[in-house]
């Protein structure tokens, strides 16, 4: 755009004079008087209506303006007043034609600033987003006059300079056309209309070409921008980063409100960053923040990395926000507005092109931090971030301080999406989505009047606040507690203050490792000794000291009785906060580097799928096997135990033709047996044929129970240990198959920093059994040594008392040596007496350790402290669910050495390489112990304990603890192995290099790639249990069922298991179910009458044309079903509208019901007046069916408080759309109304013999598997 320019001459505008003078699109006019240049171009102003740019030289001749800029200034007029001036280094100091020009007009002028000095240090950005900036402030609505001040060094005649170019970069875009860096747009909403009007095609344009976009979502304060900024994020399907104040970073419970279309939440992108392939990665064609700035350096600082690239900044105030001066479009507008003009625009669906590595970056590293967090056995700061805002619910706000607790609750604050405990909280949630207000004084930063302003919020916000902040911030408002003490007009508070003694935050800078300690302590820590708990006793104000995780958790979760507010201290210190923030870092960017080595390799070989890479299973069978022992396995307590091993083998085939095996192998016990793992093998093969999964799953950080429960639909720890454990073995090896590599490649698949091999082999500990006596077992032990074993455990606990296994210990000890490691093995057989006994008498036999001595295990650490010997948990780790950080944090004490780790029995990889890595940390042994598995599982332990071998290095390297000792694993039980389930040599030999026993991970990598299966010891195969589907007629009261049935196995017994579905289901949805228990009884559903393909017709002599669904008609429709399926009993099972059938016909009915298992069923109704309401309301709904049509009933429906549970399951909407599935609507809606539960008889009176006969046959014929799998199915 041509414009023009008004110069009144001197040197030290020169540079501004020729510029202007010899561009090709300005019209220059120079006159010697700078007042009436000044007005000359008001008078261009008005006759152009465009703005008009003055230059003049520094003084007096900037003074001569002023008139005109009055005029200027009240007639609105647009001026842009280009002043040259001095250096700073000449103000001030008398320097020649100098005078004070900063603000020289005052409020006369719309917009000032006073640029700095050219120089190559500065980039040309700071200059164009500055003159933008200023002109859109002097075109506004109230436009007018603007000033920049210019100051120049010498030299003033224009001469070459060397200068670096490196301060033009990012500017390609802007020198290639003649538009604005920075182009302003205001988006204003009509109310009478509803319309929202503005110049932002543009803008919108833009968004649409976006390939690579981010959207920020800087500091929000109000709930609608907060929904506005959320359905935004829905609609563009870009990678998100939330900032902690946005009050969307501590978000809860928000899949269920975008469903499948969900976009990444990248929460840690700042610790991402860290890594360096992560920053050369990223990449961002358009940048959409909304909302104020945002708290991380890094992310400023890679957004600056990647310009150019179109970044959109919307808030609703017209200042510039922009530091990094990389804005390129700058929407004045509130984020309703803006969201409203993108939603209105709709966009094509298209996931950014780094949906996949991000979305695979965030699970990596968010579940790393956590692991650190919760592994740590100490309270850190980070984990007070990391706690808190598990602590916040929506009726609570938080008020963050600044310095380090901005930045930790930004860095470790955790949403619900990276709780393992998610689905609990989701049954207590209102809304689809949750958010937490979050605020803090972020104007200017500083760390005074903290707690002042945070009581002020509490009055406010009218909610209970949680309040964060540094001990210095608390001691510079100790004046806030006098306004906390009135407590007026709001609710109790809650302020955490984190006392490291000092200002923490300068130990974590770059200066820490520059300076002096001494100067540090002095001038940056402000170290004090200061009484938090005096000065709040002084002020008559509550006070709780913290200095554990658990005194943390009470605080923050547990209520208090009395409604006041309460001043918490944190103990920490400034050097453990430090390298507590130093590790957090070092494992983060470790965990962003596997991921990225894993998508890196996988993207090598196979093409993203929706740019995620995934895999599906084309097909899944399991093989039973019996294979002999040549003794009696030592787990076995009996001396009629068989000598043989039973268990299955799972193949898995992927859709490329890849197979991986896997090992299903349980330990009969009151957890697990043969019959009840079948059965639930049934149900994995249903749920797993066909389904997807992600490549990250070898990253074993909780990858693989997400998988469970998003693609499964069912939590990890309903499935039994041992199933799970062969399933994530057979899910790796097909993967590394597919990879063409070995377990261990995918688990590790990095190169060694150092340019070290990988381990080639794993020592191996013997197994020893105790019988017979001492100088027998002595003699063994020595055939063992002689064999090649460097190390073997004896077993103990089995003879008349512990005196007599201290005897047989004593002797082995002489007959190996000394050079021999032992370790026993009491399997909690022991009374702490029995134990300390044993302990003292075999002190002298250096044992490396005892596993479980004791019954009780609160008396571990008492018996190493009695004894002096170390001790191992092996049986204590069965114990662990969901969590076994939780359980582990009581055994961080140095006594406890060494975890024993059976996979099969902690259920599989995932939960053994979290326990091995909490030992790791922790400077314990992780051994890996098998459970008299096969060959099979035998090759993938040898290879999965290489893996942590290798972990273990690694880690011990970076912490400069020096070389990490070999660990013996526990895989000895292959010697009872009489023949094999492979036909392939396990790779357990005597080394020729080392002379002892080991593991090799070449043959075990060979056998597990190229399995040859032993089909002598194979009993039998299943591909999945085959459903028959058929219909069978009835004929009740002039009509006739057409029932669909779904049939499923056979039972010698004739045990019949009938179930019935709710209200909208059909027979379909008990197929898993039916499938796991069809092994102990014949399962059959139906569609009861009314549901799905089930169907009536009339009779033709018949008058009536539509059916009674009456409780009485459905039970003798099915009694006559019943009569043509079996000539015996059968069980009901039946859930919510089936359950209260099935509570009907076992009543009525009892000559051919033996019983009924009943899930989330009511006996009727007792109170008629309610009864009368349920019958209207059941008849209100009936009638929207009919009205409506099903879709819009279904939505309605779900939308009751009733399925808040089902609504948060990962598999909702595919459950919502087969409650579409109905051949016959009116008849649904008439068994509605008819079916109801104020019309059904009550059976409250009756209902003892029920519950007698339910749990007599629960007890006598539900296994503990079946059970499981109905709670599972009710939720």
């Amino acid at each position: 755009m041509h414009s023009s320019w008004f110069d009144a001459p001197g040197s030290r505008s020169s540079h501004l004079a020729i510029a202007a003078a010899n561009h090709p699109l300005t019209t220059c006019l120079a006159c010697f008087d700078e007042r009436s240049l000044a007005f000359h171009a008001i008078g261009y102003a008005k006759g152009s209506l465009k703005p008009a740019v003055i230059i003049t030289s520094s003084g007096t001749a900037v003074s001569n303006l002023l008139p005109a800029v009055v005029e200027a200034s009240e007639d609105f007029l647009p001026l842009l007043l280009l002043t040259a001036d001095r250096p700073p280094e000449l103000q001030g100091v008398g320097a020649n034609q100098s005078i004070n020009q900063i603000n020289h007009f005052g409020s006369f002028v719309r917009f000032f600033f006073n640029l700095p000095p050219p120089t190559d240090l500065i980039p040309v950005r700071m200059v164009l987003t500055t003159v933008d900036s200023a002109l859109h402030w002097a075109t506004g609505s109230a436009c007018g006059p603007v000033h920049l001040n210019c100051p120049f060094r010498d030299p003033l005649d224009g001469s070459p300079t060397n200068w670096s170019s490196n301060c033009l970069n990012g500017l390609d875009m802007w020198m290639s056309n003649a538009e604005p860096f920075t182009k302003y747009f205001q988006v204003q909403s009509h109310k009478s209309s509803g319309v929202t009007t503005g110049q932002i095609t543009e803008v919108l344009q833009v968004i649409k070409e976006a390939k690579k976009g981010l959207l920020l979502i800087g500091a929000i304060h109000t709930e609608d921008e907060i929904w506005a900024s959320l359905l935004l994020a829905k609609e563009l399907m870009w990678p998100v980063v939330a900032d902690v104040l946005s009050g969307v970073r501590l978000r809860k419970l928000f899949k269920p409100f975008l469903e499948k279309l969900t976009p990444v939440f990248v929460d840690h992108l700042d610790h991402a960053l860290l890594s360096d392939s992560v920053r050369n990665l990223i990449e961002f064609d358009v940048v959409i923040q909304v909302g104020s700035r945002i708290t991380s350096k890094r992310v400023s600082q890679v957004l600056e990395k990647c310009f150019p690239f179109a970044y959109i900044l919307v808030d609703k105030h017209p200042c510039r926000h922009d530091p990094s001066h990389l804005v390129t479009h700058r929407v004045q507008s509130n984020i309703v507005q803006f969201a409203d003009c993108v939603l209105k625009s709709r966009f094509p669906w298209r996931r950014s092109k780094l949906h996949g590595h991000l979305q695979a970056l965030e699970s990596a590293i968010a579940r790393e931090i956590s692991f650190q967090i919760s592994a740590e056995s100490s309270l850190t700061e980070p984990y007070v971030a990391h706690m808190l805002s598990k602590a916040l619910t929506s009726k609570s706000a938080l008020f963050i301080g600044n310095s380090m607790p901005i930045r930790d609750v930004d860095m470790y604050g955790c949403s619900s999406e990276n709780s393992s405990h998610v689905v609990d909280k989701m049954l207590s949630a209102e809304l689809p989505c949750q958010w937490i207000q979050v605020t803090g004084n972020r104007g200017a930063s500083g760390i005074d009047g903290l707690l002042s302003s945070a009581t002020g919020f509490a009055v406010g916000s009218k909610k209970r606040v949680v309040c964060v902040v540094g001990d210095i911030s608390f001691l510079h408002d100790t004046n806030g507690l006098a306004i906390l003490k009135q407590r007026i007009a709001r609710k109790p508070m809650t302020i955490l203050v984190i006392n490291n003694r000092g200002g923490g935050i300068f130990r974590l800078l770059p200066i820490a490792k520059r300076t002096e300690l001494s100067v540090l302590n002095q001038y940056f820590y402000t170290s004090h000794d200061i009484s938090i708990e005096n000065l709040c006793l002084a002020h008559g104000v509550r006070y709780v000291h913290v200095g554990t995780k658990s005194e943390l958790e009470d605080a923050l979760f547990v209520p208090s009785v009395e409604e006041m507010d309460c001043i918490v201290e944190v103990e920490s210190s400034i050097n453990a906060n430090a390298i507590v923030h130093s590790t957090l870092e070092r494992f983060a960017r470790q965990a962003a580097e596997n991921s990225l080595g894993i998508i890196s390799a996988s993207s090598l070989l196979h093409p993203m799928i929706g740019n995620v890479l995934l895999c599906q299973v084309s097909g899944i069978q399991y093989s039973q096997y019996r294979v002999k022992l040549c003794d009696r396995p030592t787990i076995c307590s009996d001396e009629f135990s068989p000598f043989h091993r039973e268990g299955f083998i799972l193949s898995l085939t992927l859709e490329d033709g890849s197979i991986g095996y896997g090992e299903v192998a349980p330990l009969d016990s009151n957890i697990e047996n043969l019959m009840d793992v079948e059965g639930q093998l049934q149900l994995v093969l249903h749920l797993v044929n066909g389904a997807k999964f992600s490549y990250m799953l070898p990253l074993l950080n909780g990858s693989i129970s997400s998988w469970i429960w998003s693609e499964l639909g069912i939590t990890a720890s309903s499935i039994f240990p041992s199933v799970r454990c062969g399933l994530e073995m057979a899910l790796l090896n097909a993967m590394a198959v597919r990879h063409d590599s070995s377990l261990l490649g995918i688990l590790h698949y990095q190169k060694d920093e150092n340019g070290s091999a990988q381990p080639h082999s794993v020592q191996i500990c013997a197994l020893l059994d105790s019988e017979g006596t001492a100088l027998e077992v002595a003699y063994v032990a020595r055939k063992l040594v002689e064999e090649g074993f460097s190390a073997i455990k004896l077993k103990v606990g089995r003879r008349v008392n512990s005196v007599q296994d201290a005897l047989v210990m004593q002797e082995v000890r002489r007959a190996v040596g000394d050079q021999i490691e032992l370790r026993a093995d009491a399997n909690c057989r022991w009374t702490f007496e029995e134990a300390t006994e044993f302990g003292l008498l075999v002190k002298s036999c250096n044992l490396k350790y005892i596993e479980e001595p004791v019954q009780n295990k609160d008396d571990l650490i008492r018996f190493h402290e009695e004894t002096g010997l170390p001790v191992a948990l092996d049986e204590t780790l069965d114990d662990f669910e969901e969590c076994p950080l939780l359980m582990l944090t009581k055994y961080t004490h140095p006594g406890i050495v060494a975890v024993v780790i059976k996979p099969s029995v902690v259920g599989g990889f995932e939960n053994a390489a979290l326990i091995a890595r909490w030992a790791q940390k922790h400077g314990k042994m992780a051994v890996i112990s098998a459970a008299y598995e096969s060959g099979l599982g035998l090759s993938a332990y040898i290879l999965f304990a290489s893996y942590l071998e290798m972990v273990n290095v690694k880690a011990s390297t970076e912490q400069k603890q020096g070389t990490s000792p070999s660990v013996a694993h526990g895989l000895g039980t292959y010697r009872w192995l009489s023949e094999d389930v492979m036909m392939n040599t396990l790779g357990i030999f005597r080394s020729p290099y080392s002379g002892f026993v080991e593991g090799f991970v070449a043959d075990s990598s060979r056998n597990l790639k190229d399995v040859k299966i032993n089909n002598d010891v194979i009993v039998r195969t299943s591909k999945g249990i085959p459903v028959r589907r058929y219909e069978l007629r009835v004929d009740v009261d002039g009509f006739s069922h057409f029932i669909r049935v779904h049939d499923i196995g056979q039972n010698a017994e004739g045990s019949v298991a009938l179930f019935l579905h709710g209200f909208l289901g059909t027979g379909e949805e008990w197929i898993p179910i039916m499938k796991g228990i069809s092994g102990s009884a014949r399962c059959i559903s139906v569609d009861i009458p009314g549901h799905g393909r089930s169907r009536v017709q009339s009779h033709a002599s018949e008058t009536q044309t539509a059916p009674t669904f009456s409780m009485e008609m459905i039970a003798k429709a099915l009694y006559k079903l019943i009569e043509q399926i079996t000539p015996g009993k059968v069980t009901i099972v039946g859930y919510s509208m089936g359950a209260r059938i099935a509570l009907y016909m076992a009543l009525r009915f009892s000559n051919k019901i033996e019983g009924a298992v009943v899930v989330s069923g009511s006996p009727g109704l007792k109170d008629p007046v309610a009864r009368k309401v349920r019958s209207a309301t059941d008849d209100s709904k009936a009638r929207m069916m009919v009205d409506n049509g099903l879709e819009i009933f279904l939505e309605n429906w779900y939308n009751g408080g009733l399925w808040k549970s089902l609504r948060n399951h990962p598999h909702f909407s595919k459950i919502a759309a087969s409650r579409l599935l109905h051949d016959d609507v009116p008849s649904v809606a008439k068994l509605l109304s008819d079916l109801s539960s104020g019309r059904q008889p009550s059976l409250w009176e009756e209902l003892g013999i029920v519950i007698q006969i339910s749990r007599s046959y629960s007890e006598r014929k539900m296994s503990n598997s079946s059970k499981s799998l109905l709670e599972c199915t009710a939720r």
